[in-house]
């Protein structure tokens, strides 16, 4: 063997050498870093609801997509292991490892929870996200909900709601005394003050309460589910806006042990299936209800828009309660206050861009 041959083969021996141990080292790093995992995910939602359910098994499905297969995650349906109101307490006990609600559905506990979905006369879905993703309110709803030892990911919006369905019109302020209304979270502490009785029930058990008469009336999302719920069925009225949830954000619950004991890579998995599902669900609302709320009207449905003096009463009564809640309880103020600072700035820009713009286009709906 020559000089020349002998270093070639030096050469390629060592780098041979090299990349074995470089792979003998990659691979358990690897495996360390992806290892199976396997989590239950139990839903508020009934598996009739295509996006709000079908967002949770979109979500399962991206995560076990982006780690191979390696970390799975099993979605269940309200009341299958877990009833729909409880994803909150079952979460944070370490029963399920996460689960997908709306977080206002706890204000019970806390009112602060509001505002992981929305404050009624709060701000649109964009808003929302800017004031989460860019304006700091995710890191300080998830300081507070740590107390509770969850994490929240956005992971879904149903965009501005519907105001609901009532077997009588409302005409005025006296319409809404003595109404068994169920509608969700902070809005039935407003709503009481003018009247109204809410009720708190979970999606799947409004239809049977409504159709028996148990309640007067029912708030749910907006057309597409309130169609699927057959709601036009029992109760003609259909009000809107749902001022109590103008862009309401859904999305998991997760253990803070469990987050902890994740993968720097599932985490991030995790986060970036979450806002994924974030958008899909938003955008696949906006493209079912227009056709939905036509098929409602063909129905039977009466289209409605709340009076202005139930909204200005509503409005009124709103912020008396905020009020009355920042003067009692120091996290909701610390999170209401930078809330409302934030919204004050985005209806400002809206006014100037897309309120502007769609006010015009509107004129020309149906003209062109």
């Amino acid at each position: 063997m020559s000089i020349t041959d002998r270093r070639k083969f030096l050469k390629t021996s060592a780098l041979g050498a090299t990349a074995a141990a470089t792979a003998a080292i990659a691979a358990p790093a690897l495996a360390q870093s992806t290892p199976e995992i396997k989590w239950r995910m139990p839903a508020s939602w009934p598996k009739s609801l295509d996006t709000l359910y079908g967002g949770c098994e979109f979500l399962a499905q991206r995560v076990s997509e982006l780690s191979d297969g390696k970390f799975k995650i099993q979605v269940f349906a309200a009341g299958e292991i877990v009833p729909g109101l409880q994803i909150l307490d079952a979460v944070q006990n370490n029963t399920v490892e996460c689960g997908h609600t709306s977080p206002y559905y706890y204000f019970g506990k806390e009112p602060t929870f509001t505002f992981g979905t929305d404050l009624p006369f709060g701000m649109n879905v964009r808003m929302r996200n800017a004031w989460l993703y860019h304006g700091g309110g995710l890191d300080l709803i998830n300081e507070f909900h740590k107390t509770y030892n969850v994490l929240f990911l956005p992971a879904g919006n149903t965009n501005c709601q519907m105001g609901g369905w009532y077997r009588k019109e409302i005409n005025s302020l006296n319409d809404l005394k003595g109404l068994k209304f169920r509608v969700g979270g902070f809005a039935g502490i407003i709503l009481s003050k003018l009247g109204v009785v809410p009720q708190q029930i979970a999606g799947g058990d409004i239809y049977p309460a409504l159709e028996k008469g148990t309640i007067d009336a029912a708030e749910w999302v907006g057309p597409h589910d309130d169609e699927k719920l057959g709601f036009v069925k029992v109760a003609k009225y259909y009000y809107y806006p749902g001022w109590w949830e103008v862009g309401p954000t859904v999305g998991l619950f997760v253990n803070q042990q469990k987050w902890s004991e994740l993968p720097k890579l599932y985490q991030t998995i995790l986060q970036s299936a979450s806002a994924e599902t974030n958008q899909w669900m938003s955008a696949k609302y906006d493209a079912q209800n227009p056709v939905a709320l036509k098929r409602l009207v063909a129905a039977g449905a009466v289209l409605k828009a709340f009076p202005p003096e139930v909204m200005d009463a509503s409005w009124k009564a709103a912020n008396e309660v905020f009020t009355e809640m920042s003067e009692k309880n120091a996290w909701f103020k610390r999170v209401y206050e930078h809330f409302v600072a934030f919204r004050g700035d985005q209806y400002l820009w809206n006014q100037v861009a897309d309120h502007t713009m769609d006010t015009y286009m509107n004129r020309f709906r149906q003209k062109v």
